[in-house]
């Protein structure tokens, strides 16, 4: 476990009279598309709030040790904040742009090979190809990265010949600390680590640039614990990505679960969280159905899930995060290698420093993210070329706006975001043929995450515990981040709290 991490539903309720009324699922189906429960005592042993990475992961390691779980979705698709959709005959994938912590199949250490040995997957069922090469670009400076971390340091040697003895002693502190250790976990500024290492604040922001915007819930800074995860997730093992994109990983994650006897709920979104002698005992579903459990497990957000516990009751609520953004998504008629672009990745910004904070305008064009899922190692093309530009957004403006107005506006800044992207990439406008935008509005309206948050909280519950017995967080709140690390939270407290 040396190396972890990393990659990028809700409740209410009430009693019904005076006692409580129970529900069973329909014998032997493990997956509807909606709540259709026969009137008899059931009881489960876990109930996962979400069906994303994370509260799939958990099902199929509960459901191999034979456990009875249910994992209820609201909406009529899994995957959460890394799904999958079907628009004008074209296939999207919505979520991080590449699955971090890459190994090759066969690998015997890492994350990723950890995660398929605790989930009982084979190599071939993620069908994982490497990065080609990323960068990140400053003005005045680029850095580029693969997924052998030697690159990197000529990169750093040849661009800050002043620094590398620093950024060296930077990279034996990271393999010394243990980002892992659940309960002994404390928060440190990594802003503050870094400048005991690297004296130039050129070399710090631009670090800090893909970090931040692959997992960074907090404005301008991130605990060192949440850097030293995506450091090596992102620099030590790199980026890949399915060939079919994110929807193979979710369907097979489904079968599997499925094939193990666990049970899937779709449209079966939560209400509350009901508690007694202060245990977590049941979940209400938004049609009034109640459902008995020994334990929750909730991946919907630290935030989002406490709402849903009865908000009478004195305990400490956590604050939301706020950090979302705003994505253009470009279907082309080529390759964008065909015009000359062949990074995976481009990290950029355009400013005299890197400010990842919420910004003031509906959109910060100062910076962003430039993906081309074309340009990772595939044995054949996909079937279409793709730019996907992400950048900081406002969620308030986003979120408030009418909705006739809302549809003006998304247009208008997709421009506006690509326009300030080709200072980095070749003019693709021609070559465009069809084009999607998804904003904070979009994120809250599939995921529940109150201000469209991507990342959650700010305060990450490391443990998994809640206020609340026999409540557990998994996913992003808990701390490990993107695909891999969601998946591996779920794991984490399931292996942790929930088969014991």
């Amino acid at each position: 476990m040396s190396r972890w991490l990393a990659d990028c539903c809700a409740c209410r309720s009430a009693t019904s009279g005076s006692g409580y009324h129970s529900f069973r699922a329909i014998a032997r189906v493990n997956v509807d598309d909606g709540p259709h429960w026969e009137k008899s005592t059931v009881h489960y042993d876990t109930v996962i709030i979400g069906a994303g990475m994370s509260g799939l992961s958990a099902g199929v390691r509960l459901a191999y040790y034979e456990k009875n779980v249910c994992i209820l979705e609201r909406h009529t698709t899994i995957g959460g904040l890394n799904s999958f959709y079907r628009l004008r005959k074209r296939n999207y994938d919505v979520g991080l742009h590449a699955v971090t912590n890459y190994a090759e199949p066969g690998s015997k250490g890492g994350p990723l090979s950890k995660l398929l040995r605790q989930l009982r997957m084979k190599w071939e069922d993620f069908d994982l190809r490497p990065q080609l090469h990323s960068s990140i670009a400053f003005p005045d400076c680029t850095l580029r990265f693969t997924n052998d971390f030697a690159y990197l340091l000529e990169q750093v040697a040849m661009a800050f010949p002043k620094q590398i003895d620093g950024f060296n002693r930077l990279v034996r502190t990271i393999a010394d600390h243990d980002a892992l250790n659940l309960d002994k976990r404390q928060a440190t500024s990594a802003r503050q680590v870094l400048s005991e290492h690297i004296s130039d604040p050129l070399l710090i922001d631009m670090l800090f640039c893909p970090l931040m915007f692959y997992g960074s819930a907090t404005p301008r800074d991130m605990d060192f614990s949440q850097f030293v995860i995506m450091f090596k997730s992102i620099f030590h093992e790199g980026f890949g990505r399915p060939f079919d994109g994110i929807r193979m990983i979710l369907k097979k994650l489904v079968r599997h679960f499925k094939a193990l006897g666990g049970h899937l709920k779709l449209r079966a979104g939560v209400s509350e969280i009901v508690q007694r002698g202060g245990k977590a005992k049941a979940v209400v579903l938004d049609d009034g159905t109640e459902i008995t459990t020994d334990n929750v497990l909730s991946s919907a957000g630290a935030a989002e899930t406490m709402r849903l516990v009865d908000p009478t009751r004195p305990m400490v609520r956590p604050k939301a995060g706020d950090i979302s953004f705003v994505e253009s998504i470009s279907v082309l008629d080529c390759e964008p290698a065909s015009l000359g672009h062949h990074d995976t990745i481009v990290f950029y910004n355009d400013a005299d420093s890197f400010h990842y904070e919420r910004p003031n305008e509906p959109v910060d064009l100062r910076s962003g993210i430039i993906c081309s899922p074309n340009n990772f190692d595939y044995s054949r093309p996909l079937e279409d070329g793709r730019m996907r530009i992400t950048a900081l957004a406002e969620p308030d403006y986003w979120i408030d706006l009418p909705e006739e107005e809302y549809q003006q506006r998304k247009m208008e800044w997709n421009d506006r975001i690509i326009e300030s992207a080709l200072k980095h990439i070749p003019d693709f406008r021609s070559h465009v043929i069809d084009t999607d935008v998804f904003s904070p509005r979009t994120i809250r309206r599939f995921t529940g995450h109150l201000n469209g948050c991507v990342y959650g909280a700010p305060e990450k519950f490391a443990n998994g515990q809640t206020p609340v017995g026999n409540l557990y967080l998994c996913g992003t709140d808990q701390g490990f981040l993107g695909i891999v690390g969601a998946m591996l939270s779920g794991i984490t407290i399931a292996n942790r709290y929930l088969l014991k």
